[in-house]
């Protein structure tokens, strides 16, 4: 939302419909100038800007597990799982930050969903371990209602990218917006900003 109140503030007579969904707009019918997508994007009709990338971590509600330290992935195996449809399924791939080592196991989620917002109360329910955004959980994880069961390890981060479609004519206002994005998002030398 920062970028697009940094928007607002600058430009007070244009006004902004902000639609929340997870699928990607047919930009003329729905009268849509650009859109912010997690995720690949495979459609050669819109441009699409990487602007971050978001890291996502395993957590659990603290009574899941007995352990009072940190698991290692041959550990996340045995427990009740859920899921990340859009993104994870049947199989969880995870990183090891420091020397770049990957695990891989299978799961049976209990529950699969396409929703992060479900999946985060699920979690918090205790019903089952789950990779998350790191975003979505930071107050959970520091008031204890959450733990991240493998800090060490990570999922592959998801990108972020900023898609409108491709034409040589943009209105000023989308391209005012694509600056203020970009503004908004720091970069260092190893590629976009991680959230």
């Amino acid at each position: 939302m920062k970028p697009l109140a940094d928007y607002l503030r600058r430009y007070p007579e244009v006004s902004v419909e902000w639609r929340l969904n997870d699928r990607l707009p047919d930009f003329a019918a729905e009268d849509v100038d650009c859109a912010i997508r997690v995720g690949t994007v495979n459609d050669p009709s819109v441009v699409a800007l990487l602007i971050a990338e978001v890291p996502r971590i395993v957590v659990a509600a603290p009574g899941l597990v007995t352990a009072r330290r940190p698991l290692d992935p041959d550990e996340l195996v045995s427990l009740p799982w859920l899921a990340l449809s859009t993104f994870y399924q049947r199989e969880v791939r995870l990183r090891h930050e420091a020397d770049g080592q990957e695990k891989a196991f299978a799961i049976a989620p209990r529950l699969a969903t396409d929703s992060l917002y479900a999946l985060r109360r699920a979690a918090l329910d205790g019903l089952g371990a789950a990779i998350v955004s790191a975003w979505l959980v930071t107050d959970d994880l520091s008031n204890g209602r959450l733990v991240h069961l493998a800090p060490a390890w990570r999922a592959a981060p998801l990108p972020m990218y900023l898609i409108y479609p491709a034409s040589r004519l943009q209105p000023r206002r989308l391209r005012t917006f694509i600056d203020i994005v970009r503004e908004s998002m720091p970069r260092d030398e190893t590629g976009p900003q991680r959230l």
